[in-house]
This record gives structure tokens, C-alpha cells and sequence, in this order.
């Protein structure tokens, strides 16, 4: 694990200097308007490998992508970690607010204040809301990435000072994005939860993702986007799985999905009323990426079924690799990247989608 302890760009009594030279280093345009009432000086990341901008690198796991073909359409075809060709979902909407085009991950060596000041990821890919999921993989649970921000929220602290630290964690974007690991992997593929039925599993899950967006409240975190989860029994690996002979859709794994994301839902209505001040979304990707998958054509895609790495039907992480895997000529024209994550053009159709919602939802 990496924790670098030389952060600091300045003291308490010259922090708006500091502020000031950070604002003019920061020249990402917002793709989106924004209210002129409305600032959102950082995006943060909590969850798994849909959002781990490179965590896993520095842990001892199986869960690994920093290497090649992962990463061919980075800038500089750099294998960052990133579980993806190109960007992924934290690193997007970032670029949309006008914060930055990148967001790092917390454990990279070369953070500096800049970078904390404005967003960095503590997920891990294979995590999950089930504290059993990071386990059978050995990532970094959801528990253990609290702890990071608590350390995260002290270096900002001694960057900027209290009271403008409170106005950064109260106003920055928060994502939380876990339960597909759970569904496909914890619960489906090693039947690691033998006692559950599916709703008291689901129950189980939604249970903890309350519990952890009010452990962030309690951190002074306002501004949550919540992830649904997908449609993961239409990823490619799913299919393979459990889709049968002719790979269909694995409806259970799907109907899994959806009766988490209607307990989810209505927990974070709840934690909207009893949590003076939250602001917690519930952002559903569940139907749009459905709706990409059954209508590739629609927007722009040709290949919904298979991933481009490999054969695409099981290639995922330490199975997508240069020596054994091949890469299809046109990544623009997949849904998928490798067989369990969409590429960067399916984030962007994705987030295109669901941009204005955030904001909407945030004034």
C-alpha cells in the first residue's frame, strides 16, 4: 500500500494562494453548463472496478489490468490500471464538470495537491457491497477505502485548512459504484452466500450500501451518485456462464440486478429524508446500458455480445493479455472492452445519457 506523506503546498495562513495557483493549473472547459449557483470543486470515487483508476495495482491480487492491451486508447497507450482501452466513468464526468480529464487514483505515487484538491478514486476492482467479495479476491473492501478517505480528508485538511477541507467534502461529487461483483461473482459464480436466497441477498446488499452513504455523511460528504446495477447477466463472461448454449442474456443474474436496484432506490429516498442536508442520487444504468446492449445499432455499435479482447466471451483482467490475446480492429464498434467492462466510447454514450441528471439533481 502506498501512502506518500509529503503533500503540502502550503500553510493555513496562505491557503488562498495556494487555492489560486491550483485554479489557474486547472484548464479542463465543462462540457456541460452549469447553474452559475452550482460548484463542484472535486469528483471522488468509492467501489469497484468500474471506477478503480489504478488502486489495484498496488495490491496483491489476481484483480490486475496494468498492462497491455488495457489501456491501448489512454492517452499515450498507457496500461494505467484503468479496468478499460481508455478512460472510465469517475474520469468522464469529471471532464464534463470542467474539473479535469483525469482523476487518479488515491495510491498513485505521483499525486500531489492538485490532484487531491480536486477528486481521486479509492475503488478497487472486485469489491463489492458484500463484505465476503473483496475477500475472496483480496482488493481493497468498502470498509478499508473509508479508511483511505479518512487519511485523504487529513492531507486535504493540511493543504487548504478546516474550513474551506468542510466546503470541499460537503460540495465535491461523490460516486459510489459496487454490486455487480456481488451478483456474478460472490453470489452466481462461487455460491459463497449458500444460506441466502436471492432477496435476502439483495437485501443483505442494499442494507450495506445505506449503511455506507451514511457512514460518508458522517464524514461531512452531501453530493452522492449511487449506482445501480447493471444488467450483468448480459455482460459477454455472464453470457458464457450462464446464458446457455447460445450465450443469451442470464436472466436470473439480471432479475438479481433489479431487485437490488428496487430496494436501493427506495433506501436512498429514506436516507434523503432522514439526513438533513444529503443530496444522494440514485443513477440508474441499469436500463440505458440494457437498451445499448439490445440496440447496438442505435448508437453507433456493431459487437453487444462478445468483448474486443480475445474471444471476448471469458477474457477478463489477467486473462486479457498481449501474449494470449488478440484485440478486434475496431474497439469504437464494441459495447465491450473485455468480457465483464464496457469500453471508453460505451462510458461516453453512457454518461452523455446521464449528465444533466446529475445536475439537475445537485442544484
Amino acid at each position: 500500500m502506498k501512502d506518500n506523506t509529503s503533500w503540502s503546498c502550503c500553510s493555513w495562513s496562505s491557503w488562498k494562494l495556494c487555492l489560486l495557483s491550483v485554479l489557474i493549473l486547472t484548464d479542463t472547459i465543462a462540457a456541460v453548463k452549469l447553474p452559475p449557483n452550482l460548484i463542484i470543486p472535486a469528483v471522488i470515487a468509492f467501489g469497484d472496478s468500474i471506477v478503480d483508476t489504478g488502486m489495484n495495482n498496488y495490491v496483491k491480487t489476481i484483480v490486475k489490468c496494468d498492462f497491455q492491451p488495457y489501456g491501448i486508447n489512454f492517452q499515450g497507450g498507457v496500461a494505467t490500471g484503468r479496468f478499460c482501452d481508455g478512460r472510465v466513468p469517475v474520469d468522464l464526468i469529471a471532464e464534463e464538470l470542467g474539473i479535469k480529464s483525469t482523476v487518479p487514483a488515491y495510491f498513485d505515487s505521483k499525486l500531489n495537491s492538485k490532484d487531491l484538491l480536486t477528486g481521486v478514486s479509492f475503488a478497487s476492482g472486485g469489491s463489492g457491497y458484500d463484505p465476503i467479495t473483496p475477500k475472496l479476491v483480496t482488493v481493497i473492501s468498502l470498509e478499508e477505502q473509508l479508511t483511505y478517505f479518512e487519511e485523504y480528508i487529513e492531507k486535504v485538511k493540511n493543504i487548504v485548512g478546516e474550513e474551506r477541507k468542510d466546503f470541499i467534502i460537503a460540495n465535491s461529487l461523490f460516486l459510489v459504484v459496487a454490486g455487480s461483483d456481488d451478483i456474478a461473482n460472490t453470489y452466481y459464480t462461487l455460491r459463497a452466500r449458500p444460506h441466502y436466497d436471492v432477496d435476502s441477498y439483495t437485501t443483505l446488499m442494499s442494507d450495506s450500501a445505506s449503511d455506507f452513504v451514511t457512514k460518508l455523511y458522517g464524514y461531512g460528504v452531501r453530493r452522492l451518485a449511487v449506482f445501480s446495477a447493471p444488467p450483468i447477466g448480459c455482460v459477454p463472461s455472464q453470457r458464457t456462464l450462464g446464458g446457455g448454449i447460445l450465450r443469451d442474456c442470464a436472466d436470473t443474474y439480471n432479475q438479481a440486478a433489479k431487485l437490488f436496484n428496487s430496494k436501493l432506490s427506495p433506501k436512498l429516498d429514506m436516507l434523503h429524508k432522514t439526513l438533513p442536508g444529503i443530496k444522494p442520487m440514485y443513477v440508474n444504468i441499469y436500463d440505458p446500458l440494457l437498451d445499448i446492449i439490445q440496440n447496438p445499432a442505435k448508437y453507433g455499435f456493431k459487437v453487444a455480445n462478445k468483448g474486443c479482447c480475445g474471444t471476448g466471451v471469458i477474457e477478463v483482467s489477467v486473462l486479457c493479455n498481449k501474449i494470449t490475446s488478440s484485440v478486434c480492429p475496431d474497439v469504437s464498434n464494441h459495447v465491450f472492452w473485455d468480457s465483464y467492462h464496457p469500453t471508453e466510447h460505451t462510458y461516453k454514450v453512457l454518461v452523455s445519457l446521464l449528465i444533466n441528471k446529475f445536475i439537475d439533481q445537485l442544484v
